[in-house]
């Protein structure tokens, strides 16, 4: 019975292998099939290795095996069931030692542990061909014990095969004690290099993954701002062309010829978003500003003080003041608007101000859904920054930026953040 326990033991680990294996090899091929759809080379290094590659090693006790069945070791039953032991045991501990959380659990060290027991009672007691188990011990703890620690546990235990070896066969124990050393050594570094390629790869797949994300967050952003802000434009000039086109002809005309320019400044401010070298200017948002405002019949008030901004500064602001104009003109209802810059050697701040009723309710709205000034509000986060935005006490609505001035302070979001507006 304890012969037929223990083929089923073994019977059950193969099984459990396998399909482990046959897991790895579909997700491969699955990799390789989506790679090819996408018209691109597959470059992943192909399966993760599994115990399968440690398997064959197993040969070296082919010589226990055959003096088994030659009737050359004495209780055969007891050697017999040694070596199924031993091979269970074997195949247990390597096929787990291809992951990491398995490889360190308490119940494969203490399978590495039964392992060593049984190979030094097997060789103390059979010698000879039965010392080959050292080496595949030795396999075994390389594949399993990887860290700081592993050159001193394989010294150890090729001097401990060494010492047994010695005691059973003589000068024979040098090349069971070499072996065992350089089997441990070779495995663990082939293994631990091998996970590490594959660690780096995923890693690499991680920052590709990530940085495509935060491309495409831009983008959306950016075209939210761009095409929020010029559309609420040409939606004013519009309406107020369609007022003035039958009692003043003239100022209709100017009118549609500023829908025109703005129209052709969004073209050129998209084409500058999509390659992710939109440069802002605090300046020129505010001169839209006063046009967009006095389109919509709501008087512009612009203040500006203090010490020049930084190209990196006036951007994010410039983002502010368009978003917060284009809320004003589509959702406030207001009669007057105050945009006032304040700047200091240390930090800028930007107040935008309404009196209307429209923009309290609906700018929080606005700004959920991961645009409009949440958005704004990652971007000057980023920098150092940050950015309020509610019901004024006077009535009205109320939007305050603050940003540090120092390029320094602004150097890490330089690149990403000023020119792409992001």
């Amino acid at each position: 019975m304890s012969w037929w326990r223990g083929i089923r033991c073994q019977v059950a680990a193969w099984q459990a292998a396998r399909a482990d294996w046959k897991a790895d090899m579909e997700r491969f091929r699955a990799a390789q099939k989506a790679a090819r759809k996408d018209g691109r080379t597959h470059e992943h290094p192909g399966p993760p290795p599994t115990g399968f590659a440690l398997l064959p090693w197993l040969l070296m006790g082919l010589g226990s095996f055959s003096n088994l069945f030659q009737d050359k070791t004495p209780n055969p039953w007891i050697g017999g069931l040694g070596l199924l032991a031993f091979n269970s045991l074997y195949i247990y501990v390597t096929f787990r030692a291809f992951d990491r959380e398995k490889r360190e659990a308490t119940s494969t060290r203490v399978a590495l542990l039964l392992m060593g027991l049984l190979t030094t009672s097997l060789a103390l007691g059979y010698g000879g061909s039965w010392l080959l188990f050292f080496p595949l011990l030795g396999l075994a703890a390389g594949a399993t014990l990887r860290g700081p620690w592993l050159g001193r546990t394989g010294i150890l235990l090729a001097a401990f095969a060494g010492t047994v070896s010695g005691f059973r066969d003589g000068w024979d124990a040098v090349n069971i004690a070499y072996g065992t050393f350089l089997s441990s050594m070779v495995t663990a570094a082939i293994l631990g290099l091998s996970e590490a390629v594959r660690e780096l790869r995923a890693a690499r797949e991680e920052l590709a993954r990530r940085a495509v994300e935060k491309e495409r967050l831009r983008f959306s952003r950016d075209l939210h701002d761009l095409l929020g802000h010029t559309l609420s434009v040409i939606v004013v000039k519009s309406e107020a062309a369609r007022r003035l086109a039958p009692r003043d002809m003239d100022a209709a005309l100017s009118q549609i010829s500023d829908i025109e320019s703005v129209g052709r400044q969004a073209l050129t401010e998209i084409r500058e978003a999509v390659t992710g070298y939109r440069e802002g200017s605090l300046a020129t948002e505010l001169t839209r500003a006063r046009s967009a405002l006095s389109a919509a019949s709501v008087e512009p008030v612009v203040r500006q003080s203090g010490t020049p901004l930084t190209p990196q500064t006036e951007a994010l602001l410039g983002w502010v003041v368009r978003e917060a104009v284009t809320n004003v003109v589509r959702h406030s209802d207001a009669g007057r608007c105050e945009i006032t810059v304040e700047s200091s050697p240390e930090r800028a701040r930007l107040t935008v101000t309404d009196d209307g009723t429209g923009a309290a309710a609906a700018e929080p709205r606005e700004g959920i859904g991961g645009t409009g000034l949440k958005g704004l509000t990652e971007r000057l986060a980023a920098a150092g920054g940050s950015l309020r935005a509610g019901p004024s006490p006077r009535g009205g609505f109320t939007v305050t930026a603050e940003l540090p001035t120092e390029p320094a302070e602004l150097s890490a979001v330089g690149a990403a953040t000023a020119p792409r507006a992001s």
